[in-house]
């Protein structure tokens, strides 16, 4: 699996630190096929939420919500991201979310010949760098249990489940939520979402 978090399929930086798992993909006409990690620029997100639906402006808006709670409570991962100068996350969305420079992706399930969707291989590795800590987070209880159903996420993961929403895999840096929506993922949650992400700094230290 040489690699293979960066080969993933999806949007954003092309080796993100903050990886994001989830199991569609939208189906947007400036790239009906994506095989390969495509960076946004200013004005995709919302190009993407008028063709695709509400249902992708609230994965975005949550993604952007959950990263700028993040760096509010974490110095460090403040000052190593892109966009510490935005003053809300709807701001941080438009102007960094899943661009080349903001170290975060979205990932896609894979696209066999038959147009069948196959779970993604998740490398818990560093991106070749093991001073810089890369992050898994897996969107839904349903879709990371597909994923561990692939033998190399068998071996790759470990993951302890907290509760019927959130599981947790310290040495892998991976973290399965609800889905990225208002209700599954509430402002609540996504405090306890950053909560578990900070742990996993702290148990690497």
């Amino acid at each position: 699996m040489k690699n293979s978090v960066i080969q993933h399929a999806g949007l954003g930086a092309s080796q993100a630190r903050v990886n994001v798992y989830i199991g569609n993909r939208p189906t947007y006409q400036n790239f009906p096929v994506i095989d390969h990690r495509q960076a946004l620029h200013d004005g995709d997100i919302e190009a993407i939420n008028r063709e695709c639906g509400n249902g992708w402006r609230k994965v975005f808006n949550v993604y952007a919500k959950l990263i700028f709670a993040w760096r509010s409570a974490d110095a460090r991962l403040n000052a190593q991201l892109a966009g510490a100068e935005c003053q809300s996350w709807q701001a941080y969305r438009d102007r960094f979310l899943l661009q080349e420079s903001s170290q975060t992706a979205l990932i896609f399930p894979s696209l066999e010949i038959n147009n069948q969707s196959v779970p993604v291989h998740i490398d818990p590795r560093h991106n070749g760098n093991e001073d810089v800590a890369v992050f898994h987070i897996i969107m839904g209880r349903t879709y990371a249990k597909s994923m561990l159903a692939d033998m190399a996420n068998t071996q790759a993961l470990n993951l302890h489940w907290l509760d019927q929403e959130f599981a947790i895999d310290s040495k892998a840096r991976a973290v399965v939520c609800p889905y990225f929506d208002y209700r599954q993922l509430s402002n609540i949650k996504i405090i306890r979402l950053v909560e578990l992400l900070m742990s996993l700094d702290k148990a690497q230290a």
